[in-house]
């Protein structure tokens, strides 16, 4: 069952899966909120740990940065290890004035001019739709808890660094957040007809340039955190 990427077990991979980019962000989870947590994938530095979180198996396996990284281990999650929900936890840049630092979004759908479509499986798809039941779960959770959720659409871009300022033609296209890997994850979910979606902490404004640092990016999520794992323990 192990791959080129993901040396775990079979059976030391749950069938419920939290993203986070960072590895150390995956340590962070794994440590403080998942009961006799166990490293089951260091390969090439992508930290996951497997344990229960009241009582019910949950694996954080970190995805890396960009599209490329979390096509690689989504499929193989979804594809070699039988991963039935995938959400990816992690950070956003704000494209909209009020939607400001720490403001959590749930992707209802991402848009992306990436090649990756082409590539993975000889496509042209632009905008995907996340998990209607998966979103469905978190969106009566956070209402249950008195949790602030935003929805919409988020772009997935696969340059971090651009000079490309102008937010205009992507806020037109419907998007309210930027980042770098949900495309790859809801493609790769709609391909093997998995569940999966993306809750966002918006971690800088791009209109105020208001942001948080890194530190705070790696240990001030818990918000983000504990509204996903009491999400994906109901599926």
């Amino acid at each position: 069952m192990p791959t080129v990427h993901i040396e775990a077990k079979e059976n030391e991979i749950a069938k419920r899966v939290l993203m986070p980019g960072d590895p150390n962000r995956a340590r962070y989870i794994a440590l403080k909120y998942l009961d006799d947590p166990k490293m089951v994938n260091a390969l090439r530095g992508e930290f996951a740990f497997t344990g229960k979180y009241k009582g019910v198996a949950v694996t954080v396996f970190s995805s890396g940065m960009g599209i490329g990284s979390m096509g690689i281990y989504s499929y193989e999650l979804f594809n070699n290890y039988n991963v039935d929900y995938i959400i990816r936890i992690g950070t956003a840049g704000s494209y909209l004035e009020d939607l400001k630092v720490y403001d959590l979004l749930l992707a209802d759908s991402v848009y992306s001019k990436t090649y990756f479509d082409e590539e993975a499986g000889h496509e042209n798809v632009e905008v995907i739709n996340s998990s209607f039941d998966l979103n469905s779960t978190i969106m009566d959770t956070a209402l249950i808890k008195n949790i602030k959720l935003r929805t919409g659409r988020v772009h997935t871009t696969e340059a971090f660094y651009t000079e490309n300022k102008d937010y205009t033609p992507f806020i037109k296209l419907g998007c309210m957040a930027v980042e770098m890997e949900t495309y790859a994850l809801l493609y790769t979910a709609k391909k093997f007809m998995k569940h999966a979606t993306a809750l966002l902490t918006i971690s800088d404004n791009l209109i105020t340039h208001e942001e948080i640092d890194s530190k705070e990016r790696e240990r001030k999520l818990d918000e983000m955190i504990v509204l996903a794992l009491e999400s994906i323990i109901k599926k």
